[in-house]
């Protein structure tokens, strides 16, 4: 799978697609059934399907943190899009002066000049350019005038319930991992670099594995069990997700313990399924309250997989 950073990366040979425009967060079935029709079109029409997506998302760039929480990071979402068999994602760097552009130059600078879209796929809810003013009745009208066809991405429903990163956020946060889990098509992970962090798990007698969220707003935060792709295999663990109250942190941050784990996975890449929530996030008002709390976390957890 192609991946084009930007609009200033396109070039003549990306004239030619069949093009659908979204967040596409989580990656879910309602999303593999849009990228499903979006490929049955670029074979009918030997195009390469394509996907152009924003970074941030358009929410985190107007909302910033009162956005939505985020289910995938870019480097995720890539992917799931690419196991599909998405041919080209265009990744645009959503920013003031890309907000305020015209709806008009959109769809024919951009979408018919540039990228020669042939067939458009959106949600008849989409709106875009400047104010938002364009919707999909202008992407019908200019694709009647410039020769592309528009197409409504129809709603997929499993057993009777709309399939919406909404609700697959709302199942997370009520601990319904097996719910989300049927939604996504995928176990929920959280995936990462890690990084330093204080060395306090260290220090308490449980060494954790740091991974920053960035700019993510989490849809989760407390302990759970969970269980971790490694370069060395998977290995099971409990994890924090959140700020460290006791010890007066601020910043969202994954922290994982991992179960007779004693090597090194600074700058190694790893992937969070989180398995089971065990409680919410706590301050105490001593580290040995703390050390005794994660003690029976890590018991707690050790049973999930028994």
């Amino acid at each position: 799978m192609e991946l084009v950073r930007g609009v200033h990366n396109i070039r003549d040979r990306h004239r030619g697609c069949v093009l659908t425009i979204g967040n596409f967060d989580g990656v879910h079935l309602g999303h593999v059934e849009v990228l499903n029709g979006l490929i049955s079109d670029a074979k009918r029409l030997s195009l390469p399907s394509t996907v152009m997506l924003f970074e941030p998302q358009p929410q985190e760039f107007f909302a910033k943190d009162k956005a939505p929480a985020r289910l995938t990071r870019l480097r995720d979402k890539l992917t799931l899009l690419a196991k599909i068999g998405i041919d080209r994602v265009i990744c645009i760097a959503f920013n003031a002066n890309f907000a305020k552009l015209d709806p008009e130059f959109f769809v024919e600078g951009i979408l018919h000049q540039q990228l020669g879209v042939k067939a458009l796929t959106v949600g008849d809810d989409f709106k875009f350019g400047a104010n938002r003013a364009g919707d999909f009745t202008l992407l019908e009208e200019m694709g009647r005038k410039l020769a592309f066809e528009v197409k409504n991405t129809a709603s997929f429903r499993q057993q009777n319930c709309r399939v919406s990163s909404t609700a697959i956020r709302t199942s997370l946060q009520n601990g319904d991992f097996l719910a989300a889990q049927q939604m996504l098509g995928h176990s929920y992970t959280i995936s990462g670099r890690v990084i330093h962090g204080w060395k306090k798990g260290r220090e308490l007698g449980f060494p954790t594995a740091n991974v920053a969220l960035k700019r993510q707003v989490s849809p989760l935060h407390g302990v759970f069990a969970v269980s971790v792709a490694t370069t060395d295999g998977i290995l099971r663990g409990v994890a924090n997700i959140g700020c460290k109250p006791t010890l007066n942190g601020k910043k969202t941050l994954l922290e994982v313990h991992l179960f007779d784990f004693s090597g090194n996975l600074y700058g190694k890449f790893i992937s969070v399924e989180i398995v089971k929530k065990l409680r919410d996030e706590q301050k105490f008002d001593t580290l040995a309250q703390l050390i005794s709390q994660i003690e029976i976390d890590v018991n707690n957890a050790k049973q999930c997989f028994v």
